[in-house]
């Protein structure tokens, strides 16, 4: 008997033509839906043929009738030249005939001149259009199927406003200082905007840097992700794959840095792909789920487009949150986003009412006891350390800061937001509105049943009793886990017991009160006593002469907050377009009569090391350039003479407000608003004073 030698079949290749058959035969079957390609495909590389399919499907294209019928073909736009050339330019990077080149070429212009008559939008090459064509060219579709395939992305993937400083890459800078706020602020510090290394990666889904190869297999998987937020997630990998380079002083150049990370695409292969979904995945269930839910204008209909009153994100501390999903976060069990809510506004507003988890942080330490803020920084670190170890409620590796929602109080709330992300800290949003919004919120779920809603999440220090929780630690409505709170309050005590008899002194204890039970963890901090010494700046101070005709300008503004509408002058310019000076030169220089060092404190609570130098007719604001060791940035130049109002606040007697203008028939005009936290304040103050009526004194003689 004659044997045939034969070999055995390889398993795998047993199973990669069992699922490509089952693919087939769904396909041929009609009907078959994302959901049933996804979940025979699994991740694996499609064959050209099959991706035809599925990338139709997944694009929600199949099927459809040919939308160029009803075109007259006419390709007669006024850019229809620059339209043609970079058709032709895309088609030479194929490999075939030339016959067939002009058949595509054609199709190329034609799907983008529709595009563009149908959408009333002007074609330039900064648009990548023609990048975003090239995948489906090689897979040969009938022009039909190409427009078809093109429309989707265009209205599915591309979020509008993908423009130099626009919303989407405000949106992404978020999101990288969410995750790797090292690496976002050091490229904050060389004044790089994702925009100028990312605007082509979103605008061309990668296909603008990838090979058409690498570039399908990634497409394979991000259609079926049917999710056009996954983009950012994958542009954040490729950042997190080049930090290390970037942070390692390798390159000081910003340009340098810029080419850098707009090539660092390029370097991807088929073998990445995957990496590259997985990573994206574990960072995309680290971050809050508002990210996507609170900026679905981006994408889709025009009938969800920017409207005028969306959150300005290029003005945006850190990630705002929802605060509904502040609520439901904690709620829910796995390993999603949990919320450790600091509540930061002042105590008496606490003390009134407070979300029931949160943990209290009064902003107002920052600069009344800056040792007692740091302390208090401490033991909000090591209570969300031990919360988390407990399994509370209460606990989450996401910080959420809390302030009123009213911007004037939540200023100081800034500044305490700022001083963590100086840190590097990761993981830090802000509630979203505040407590006012959470107030709100509560409302708008408990229209039938206020006071139950309230029961559950606000609770105070002289609550009623069912607001609190139960003398056995979990909370009266069932709503907490069956750990309940206590057991954290437990462990804190006993940990705060460890510490010096001065540090629990300076600090709440974490007290088990059996007549009045708590169900949270929170800081109360004493407040400092008051300060009962003059101020260094009076509305009754003697100053002579009013200011043309205007009310004397120095005074105690504690109930007069800062006007938001009010121009802030620092930042009205580029400090690559600042002068570039030497402090201590500009310290010594004879017409320099005081110079005080200080902090410029802006808007969004971000403070700056500076130094104020005051001459015979003008003050200075030079900010000290971090990188550059005694060199600064001439910030700011104000007349003394245009000096309208100086007002200090009676809880911060070290933050000074200048405020400067012109006075006309109208009334006086604030043209700038300059502040600044000085140490010595009231000599800065006096010696600014004596020096503005010098000026007005030598005008008026």
């Amino acid at each position: 008997m004659t044997w045939t030698s034969t070999s055995m079949a390889d398993p795998e290749e047993l199973k990669s033509t069992s699922w490509e058959k089952d693919l087939t035969d769904a396909l041929e079957a009609g009907g078959c839906d994302l959901e049933t390609v996804r979940n025979i495909i699994q991740g694996r590389t499609l064959s050209s043929e099959l991706r035809t399919k599925v990338w139709k499907i997944a694009l929600n294209v199949a099927g459809k009738g040919d939308s160029l019928a009803s075109w007259d073909g006419s390709l007669d736009l006024p850019e229809q030249a620059l339209i043609h050339k970079d058709s032709q330019k895309l088609v030479d990077q194929l490999s075939v005939s030339q016959e067939e080149k002009s058949v595509l070429s054609l199709d190329v212009e034609s799907v983008i001149t529709f595009f563009c008559k149908s959408r009333n939008i002007t074609y330039n090459q900064g648009l990548r259009w023609t990048d975003l064509l090239k995948p489906f060219l090689v897979l040969r579709l009938q022009r039909s199927d190409l427009y078809n395939c093109f429309y989707a992305v265009m209205n599915k993937y591309i979020p509008r406003d993908c423009l130099p400083r626009g919303r989407p890459f405000h949106l992404f800078r978020l999101l990288l200082q969410y995750h790797e706020p090292e690496l976002c602020s050091f490229l904050d510090t060389k004044k790089i905007t994702p925009d100028t290394y990312a605007l082509n990666w979103l605008g061309s889904l990668f296909s603008g840097y990838c090979s058409v190869d690498v570039t399908q297999a990634l497409w394979d998987v991000y259609l079926q992700q049917a999710d056009a937020f996954f983009m950012f997630f994958l542009m954040l990998i490729i950042l997190v794959n080049a930090k290390d380079t970037i942070l390692g002083q390798e390159m000081e150049n910003k340009e340098d840095i810029i080419r850098f990370l707009e090539s660092s695409p390029c370097n991807l292969d088929i073998e990445d792909i995957e990496d590259l979904f997985t990573l994206s995945v574990y960072y995309h269930n680290k971050t809050p789920a508002s990210f996507r839910k609170d900026n679905q204008c981006l994408f889709g209909s025009s009938l969800l487009g920017l409207k005028d009153d969306d959150m300005d994100l290029s003005q945006a501390l850190c990630l705002p949150v929802s605060v509904s999903e502040i609520l439901q976060a904690n709620q829910q069990q796995g390993d999603g986003v949990r919320f450790f809510v600091v509540d930061c506004r002042p105590a008496e507003q606490y003390n009134a009412g407070h979300l029931s988890t949160a943990f209290h942080l009064d902003s107002d330490l920052m600069l009344q006891n800056p040792s007692e803020f740091a302390l208090a920084v401490k033991s909000l670190l090591e209570a969300q350390k031990q919360s988390i170890e407990s399994g509370s409620i209460a606990s989450g590796e996401h910080l959420c800061f809390m302030g009123s929602g009213r911007e004037e109080e939540d200023m100081y709330m800034n500044m305490v937001l700022a001083h963590f992300l100086q840190k590097n800290k990761e993981y830090v949003s802000i509630a979203k509105g505040g407590y006012m919004a959470l107030q709100q919120h509560l409302v708008d779920m408990n229209i039938d049943g206020l006071e139950n809603g309230y029961s559950e999440w606000i609770v105070s220090t002289s609550g009623p009793r069912n607001s609190i929780s139960s003398v056995d630690g979990d909370l009266t409505n069932g709503s907490a886990d069956g750990k309940g709170v206590k057991s954290l309050v437990n462990k804190m005590t006993f940990a705060l017991k460890s510490k010096s008899v001065n540090v629990k002194e300076k600090v709440i204890s974490f007290i088990e009160n059996t007549s009045a039970p708590v169900d949270r963890i929170s800081l109360s901090l004493p407040w400092p006593d008051r300060v009962s010494a003059d101020r260094h700046v009076s509305s009754s101070d003697k100053l002579g002469k009013p200011y043309r005709g205007v009310k004397p300008v120095f005074s105690i503004g504690d109930e007069e907050e800062y006007e938001t509408d009010e121009i802030d002058s620092s930042s009205m310019s580029d400090d690559d377009r600042k002068e570039i000076v030497n402090i201590q030169t500009w310290v010594n220089k004879p017409d320099t009569k005081y110079h005080f060092p200080c902090n410029e404190v802006k808007e969004t609570g971000h403070m700056f090391p500076s130094h104020l130098l005051v001459t015979a007719t003008h003050m200075y604001c030079l900010r000290e350039i971090p990188s550059r060791n005694g060199l600064a940035y001439i910030q700011s130049r104000q007349a003394l003479n245009s000096v309208v109002k100086i007002t200090s606040k009676k809880k911060h007697p070290e933050l000074i407000t200048f405020k400067f203008g012109s006075s006309g028939s109208s009334g006086v005009e604030i043209l700038a608003v300059e502040r600044y936290l000085i140490p010595n304040a009231g000599d800065a103050t006096k010696a600014i004073k004596q020096q503005i009526m010098k000026v007005l004194d030598a005008l008026d003689s």
